[in-house]
């Protein structure tokens, strides 16, 4: 039975909505956000209003965006998951003609009053327009040649849109993303097989371009890759940030040096400490047991996202709590392996602590969707 046949049958309303809400995982995000706004305290030196007070403003923003997601039925964000991918793909366009420069990228749209970054839309619209073209395929020709290429395709063009600006971490986070989603369908392990053989090719060639004129990759990105073989190279400059982490991290031992005394942060060793690397000072200053917390509470949300997409009788509602989860993942994932030295420097925030408005509004969104999938929950017919 489709999903269109049975879409609501039973429709939560008033306070049954309230009731049905993930709570659970409502209380995780706001145990995350908590620990952000904590750490933005401490590298704003006690000041509250620097970082952490707008913090806390959109952060309760978002929230509320995310209720009033959660409230509206499942079948309506099916039905607009390919007008959001347009409109998504339309504004990443307009980045490419009419966006704002800024530290040598074009990302951002000014719309009036509004500055809107359509990377962050992407990584959601991709995903709520992969879930929705999976449930739309039939299941038997999720492995079809052609209809695997469709779904690339989806993919790829706002990655490809993404990489001009460029922003070589969101594309990365955008094509993580579409690809867990194209794993979860169900798609034979045979094409992932030939992905992992392409990216070889792809790092064999970004390798080979360097210096010539079909150059693949912007002059700091390969920086940023000699910074992250060989962090002692340039540790005045491409090394910098991740030789100025590791100290941090190292030096936080496995109980921190305490609330507020991290050496790195309020001395302003640490670069980016209120965004990007804003674990690292978590790290200094609670050591490895705030650390480990902190990938608990991530891990935490992880597994209640599974559980839930696991209860769903629905594959579109299944396949989308398993893409925001996987995306949440990725944002997590990418930004310690980033700070620790596991992988080259791109850009990613952690996920409700670094400072930052777009990346959280779009996370919350993101576990706006879980949530309706939650309380709008379809049922077979008996």
């Amino acid at each position: 039975m489709s999903y269109l046949e049975y879409n609501v049958k039973i429709t939560p309303t008033g306070l049954r909505k309230v009731l049905h809400l993930n709570w659970p995982l409502v209380l995780l995000l706001v145990a995350v956000a908590c620990v952000g706004f904590l750490m933005l305290y401490s590298v704003a030196g006690g000041d509250l209003s620097r970082w952490a007070e707008p913090q806390m403003k959109r952060f309760a923003g978002g929230l509320a965006l995310m209720f009033a997601i959660a409230f509206v039925p499942l079948w309506f964000w099916r039905s607009m998951a390919g007008l959001a991918y347009a409109v998504s793909i339309l504004l990443l366009l307009g980045v490419e003609f009419f966006g704002s420069l800024g530290m040598g990228a074009k990302r951002w749209l000014e719309l009036g009053p509004i500055r809107l970054q359509p990377s962050e839309m992407a990584k959601i619209t991709v995903i709520l327009a992969m879930a929705a073209y999976y449930d739309w395929l039939d299941i038997r020709r999720t492995s079809h040649p052609f209809w695997v290429l469709v779904a690339v395709m989806i993919v790829l063009i706002p990655v490809g849109l993404v990489l001009r600006q460029p922003d070589l971490g969101t594309a990365l986070l955008i094509l993580g993303g579409g690809g867990l989603v194209i794993f979860f369908a169900g798609v034979s392990l045979w094409y992932f097989g030939v992905l992992v053989a392409a990216a070889g090719g792809l790092v064999s060639a970004v390798v080979a371009s360097r210096g010539t004129e079909w150059q693949l990759l912007k002059d700091y990105q390969y920086r940023r890759i000699d910074s992250f073989l060989d962090p002692t190279l340039d540790p005045l400059g491409a090394g910098y940030h991740i030789n100025q982490a590791m100290i941090a991290l190292g030096s936080g031992g496995w109980s921190g040096r305490g609330f507020m005394q991290g050496t790195q942060s309020r001395l302003n060793f640490l670069p980016e400490k209120h965004t990007d690397f804003i674990f690292t000072t978590l790290a200094e200053e609670f050591g490895f047991v705030g650390a480990i917390s902190l990938l608990v509470l991530y891990l935490a949300i992880l597994v209640t996202c599974v559980v839930a997409a696991l209860q769903s009788q629905n594959r579109f509602a299944s396949l989308l709590i398993l893409g925001v989860a996987g995306n949440f993942f990725l944002y997590f994932a990418v930004n310690m392996a980033m700070v620790m030295g596991l992988a080259p420097v791109v850009g990613v925030p952690l996920p409700l602590v670094s400072f930052g408005g777009s990346a959280m509004l779009m996370i919350l969104i993101g576990f706006g969707l879980v949530q309706s999938a939650c309380i709008h929950r379809p049922k077979e017919r008996g």
